[in-house]
């Protein structure tokens, strides 16, 4: 009996750790994805935007996740995603951009 109670254990706690390592997998891939959707972003907007580093990492993160919910959302493609992603990115860092600009300049 004790040895039956050992397995469950163990193949419960190798449930659990995959499906933490899965998680961690997730998250990391969402911030690289982050990272190039909001670097991308910045390219595509035309002039000089007065945005940081972690600013540009956080529209590009929340243009990934929206690009992503858009395109499940509407049944599209993983190519079409990560562009609606960047699409949602230049248009974040587009609108804070010109906010910030306009806060400076008073």
């Amino acid at each position: 009996m004790p040895i039956v109670v050992v397995l469950i254990a163990v193949i419960l706690l190798l449930i659990f750790g995959g499906f933490i390592i899965g998680l961690t997998f997730q998250l990391l891939g969402l911030v690289l994805t982050g990272l190039i959707i909001g670097a991308l972003a910045r390219l595509v907007l035309p002039g000089r935007q007065v945005v940081g580093l972690l600013a540009t990492f956080l529209y590009g993160l929340a243009g990934s996740l929206l690009g992503g919910i858009i395109g499940e959302i509407f049944d599209l493609g993983g190519l079409v995603q990560f562009l609606l992603g960047i699409a949602v990115a230049a248009l974040l860092i587009a609108l804070f951009s010109s906010t910030e600009r306009g806060r400076t300049a008073h």
